[in-house]
């Protein structure tokens, strides 16, 4: 198959003849013409050389002028640059073998069909030629495109070789059938179930990374499930799995929270690309095992979970590798507060409720509101309804208590420092008496967001503790 038109752009001529002049033969492989038969955008080209591939890229960089600088990566024999929006990377064909406890291989040089066997899948193994005599043609050695029609993950060689070779390629299968709605061959998800031990060699930042791409596809639920039908989310994120399971007791059961969870990441995916935002979703009613309670009279209960959960936050950002910064700052934030919006939405909401609501979630309160959203997931067309009616009325309420009190973000009108300066008293307890009341006056409306009401009862309040101003 010659498919000369997928070649539009211009560096591919560039790199044409730039091989020719070498003597060498060379080649688009893997995830750029993958995505150009998927008519998916790709702006990563790997070019594979029968021959020097740092050898090449410093003669297509200079042929395309001085303005691009080549970063070499002799320890791989890699070469890349940047061009247009393009990254270009060069590499020589080689051929690899393993050792087992280790995903590093021994690389030697190769032919380009050495160089396709060790592609991690057959979507993955094809290539274009870039040689004059056969410029445009198709090399798909393992049916790679069929693959693609039938929409199936597979390997190219036995998959127990592929995935214990680089286990890596396990979780890579699994974000693959995630991303393009595919699904993976049966040998070779019976092959990862299998390998799945293998997962310990790999580092974490390279699970995350992959686990990241799983969360940021359209539907996550789909490799999520895979990873625990597989055995491999045991191994990095224990704490998923223990939210799978029903527990019946006196015939009070409660509902399997691991697949609640993937029905509410699911659903936050329909109305946000926020990588954390997908993450506090997933991480939501992570302290449910460890609340979990029965109760004869009311059944099972996970009392305290949201604020359990808040603290678990950091200990599994640190675990999984995740930036332990103000992203991890904000997924602990919604966790802890997804069920507030929840509770109001069950029950008549007072001006009060929604101050402090609005207090308490700040900027973040938008992203509150679609979490809260996203956990309905009962199939009870009625109670949904019901709950999205009085969704509506809280975010009507928090918009008219935001316009009239300002409270987002809000700083009380007089601050720590006023009142040690007015009563002329050190930094203490009273100082915290008097702040802490004055917050909560304004919070529950009985004194308005204003510095003159807040000197007032600040006043009033000072007599109380004996507190006079000089």
């Amino acid at each position: 198959m010659n498919i000369q038109s997928k070649l539009t752009h211009p560096v591919f001529k560039t790199i044409s003849e730039c091989a020719r002049e070498m003597g060498i033969s060379a080649y688009v492989t893997g995830g750029w013409v993958r995505d150009i038969l998927l008519n998916r955008p790709c702006k990563d080209i790997d070019i594979v050389a029968i021959g020097s591939g740092i050898a090449l890229a410093e003669k297509v960089a200079k042929t395309l002028g001085n303005n691009y600088h080549v970063h070499v990566y002799k320890n791989f024999g890699t070469a890349q640059f940047n061009y247009d929006d393009y990254t270009i990377e060069f590499v020589g064909a080689r051929k690899e073998s393993y050792r087992a406890h280790s995903r590093k291989p021994i690389v030697e040089n190769g032919t380009l069909e050495d160089d396709q066997n060790r592609r991690d899948f057959t979507i993955n193994a094809l290539a274009i030629s870039l040689n004059k005599t056969d410029y445009g043609n198709l090399l798909d050695p393992f049916n790679g495109v069929q693959d693609m029609e039938k929409k199936i993950i597979k390997t190219p060689l036995n998959p127990d070789i592929t995935y214990s070779d680089d286990p890596l390629r396990m979780m890579r299968a699994i974000r693959f059938a995630t991303q393009l709605n595919y699904t993976i061959e049966t040998g070779s998800l019976a092959s990862i179930t299998k390998n799945k031990e293998r997962i310990n060699i790999i580092s974490t930042e390279r699970i995350t990374d992959e686990l990241n791409k799983i969360l940021s596809a359209p539907k996550p639920s789909v490799g999520l499930k895979l990873l625990f039908d597989t055995g491999l989310l045991h191994y990095f994120f224990p704490e998923l799995v223990k939210l799978q399971g029903v527990e019946i007791r006196n015939g009070k059961g409660h509902k399997d929270n691991f697949y609640h969870t993937l029905e509410v990441v699911d659903n936050i995916c329909k109305t946000t690309d926020n990588l954390w935002l997908r993450w506090a979703a997933l991480l939501h009613d992570i302290a449910k095992p460890p609340t979990k309670r029965f109760e004869p009279d009311h059944g099972w209960t996970f009392h305290g979970h949201e604020d359990r959960g808040s603290q678990m936050v950091p200990k599994i950002f640190a675990h999984l590798k995740l930036p332990l910064n103000e992203k991890m700052k904000y997924v602990q934030k919604l966790v802890l507060l997804h069920l507030r919006p929840i509770v109001l939405a069950k029950s008549e909401v007072t001006d009060s409720a929604i101050r402090r609501l609005l207090f308490d979630a700040g900027d973040d309160i938008d992203d509150l509101m679609k979490l809260c959203q996203a956990d309905v997931t009962s199939k009870n067309e009625y109670k949904v309804q019901k709950y999205m009616k009085n969704f509506e009325l809280v975010t009507q309420k928090l918009k008219d208590i935001e316009e009239k009190d300002r409270i987002r973000n809000w700083q009380p009108p007089i601050s720590g420092e006023d009142i040690m300066k007015i009563f002329n008293i050190p930094a203490g307890r009273k100082v915290g008496i008097l702040k802490n009341a004055i917050r909560e006056a304004i919070l529950d409306g009985v004194i308005k967001n204003d510095y003159n009401e807040a000197y007032q009862f600040m006043l009033e309040k000072a007599k109380e503790i004996q507190l006079e101003k000089n």
